[in-house]
């Protein structure tokens, strides 16, 4: 090394690790994954309920090849 380099060593399996815990300390005790999760799917479901015929083929088009997820119960929001 030359005067004007310097070693810089980081871990990063340590540095995120303490990121996760910091996110998880932020998030706090009120926080219940599977009920977040729940609402994510509904919100997808509702968002593509609605969808005419021609959108739902591009969307078919494109879960068949591996780019959306599959369609499940695919129907109206209201319903």
């Amino acid at each position: 090394m030359t005067e004007q380099q310097h070693a810089f060593d980081i871990d990063l399996t340590r540095e995120e690790a303490r990121r996760q815990a910091e996110v998880v300390a932020a998030l706090g005790d009120a926080w219940d994954p599977a009920a977040v999760l729940d609402g994510e799917r509904e919100a997808y479901r509702m968002l593509y309920s609605s969808l005419d015929e021609e959108q739902l083929a591009v969307y078919r088009r494109l879960e068949a090849a591996g780019v959306l997820p599959p369609l499940e119960g695919y129907g109206h929001a209201a319903d």
